[in-house]
């Protein structure tokens, strides 16, 4: 799980990069044979990314949360090679989930997002937590000076004038 960090900290990470989130949803269970391939076939693309050289790749790292994994990539060019390249994991499973489930598409559900984030136009902060998300993917850093709001660490500049004292402030 990692080491509990005690104080309040945001993530960074050097320029551009894509947040893909992709889940599936088992609508009848009793099709064993339906959803077993698409979790068994998941798993080994994970461990794919996870054991493959990511400075080629462009895979930064991954969450897993139940059906909903939370991708880091660093371009969505990155994302759409690995997708498209019928030598790994993706291509052939995503064949074969459509030869499998073609004709009956309300077995299991399958969604995915994708994000591409600017950068420097993102936020995330982390209070009493182990590297999480993309502190755990980039850099995590104290959220002081010029990161302690929201805007601030989404680069939008300093807060109003007449905002409300950030909570965090009221610890110090």
């Amino acid at each position: 799980m990692g080491e509990i960090i005690a104080e309040r900290m945001a993530a960074r990470i050097e320029g551009d990069f894509v947040v893909f989130l992709i889940g599936a949803r088992i609508n009848k269970p009793w099709k064993i044979h339906k959803w077993l391939p698409v979790a068994l076939a998941m798993r080994r693309m994970l461990k794919e990314l996870e054991d493959g050289p990511r400075e080629r790749t462009g895979f930064l790292g991954y969450e897993s949360h139940g059906s909903l994994i939370v991708q880091y990539w660093r371009s969505f060019e990155h994302l759409e090679r690995y997708a498209r390249n019928p030598e790994q994991q993706h291509y052939p499973a995503w064949i074969d989930f459509y030869r499998r489930n073609g004709r009956s598409l309300g077995d299991i559900g399958i969604w995915h997002e994708t994000y591409c984030v600017r950068a420097g136009e993102y936020e995330a902060i982390y209070g009493a937590m182990p590297p999480t998300g993309l502190g755990r993917v980039g850099a995590l850093v104290p959220a002081r000076a010029g990161l302690k709001s929201a805007r601030q660490r989404a680069g939008r500049g300093e807060e109003p004038q007449d905002a409300l004292t950030d909570v965090s402030d009221a610890a110090e």
